[in-house]
């Protein structure tokens, strides 16, 4: 049985703007039931204010943690998955000692790492390093994006982090994008041209 098993999400695969973050994190069984004893469950069903909490607590029970990201222009060049799998292999390059098996959310196995592996489908629900990491990479990547709102204004990104929403999409055809928007994800929307210093 492997000794040290990490667990691995990534947060705003989805989104038009910024990077996307994952997070990997090494958790004992004991540490993993305290976690889930004080909350842990997937980030999407808690508050910013339960994940806040919960990420000192799982700085200092897990075994090891680490974050990764892939930057929008790397989303571009690659393409959103391989991006993503930069971005996990990224935070699995993080973790000392280096995990001897990956737990990764979803169904896409991580074909840039060659490791022992295994993906399980709302993983959140099943491991809990997996809804630990979910947590860690939500937390740091909205904490970035709501950082550069305070730069690039008026596309709603301090709420909508970087998500398409009705207000995001509407911002966008009226000033167009930035540098660090997805390019190759607003392909679809009709969108004035990028400023020639981008």
């Amino acid at each position: 049985m492997a000794n040290n098993i990490a667990g691995i999400d990534e947060v705003g695969r989805g989104c038009l703007f910024g990077p996307v973050f994952a997070s990997a994190v090494i958790l004992t069984q004991t540490a993993g039931e305290n976690l889930r004893s004080a909350g842990l469950k997937d980030s999407k069903q808690l508050t910013h204010k339960k994940r806040a909490s919960l990420v000192p607590l799982i700085h200092g029970l897990s075994k090891s943690w680490g974050l990764g990201q892939a930057s929008a222009r790397e989303i571009d060049f690659f393409g959103i998955r391989k991006a993503t799998e930069k971005a996990m292999l990224r935070a699995i390059h993080r973790l000392h000692p280096c995990p001897d098996f990956v737990l990764i959310d979803g169904s896409l196995p991580l074909q840039l790492w060659k490791g022992k592996q295994k993906n399980l489908i709302r993983g959140e629900n099943q491991s809990a390093a997996i809804a630990a990491a979910s947590v860690l990479a939500k937390e740091a990547r909205d904490e970035v994006i709501k950082r550069l709102s305070r730069k690039f204004i008026n596309y709603g990104l301090e709420t909508n982090v970087g998500y398409g929403t009705a207000f995001h999409r509407k911002a966008l055809f009226k000033l167009g994008p930035t540098e660090l928007h997805r390019v190759s994800f607003l392909s679809k929307i009709a969108l004035p041209e990028r400023p020639a210093n981008y």
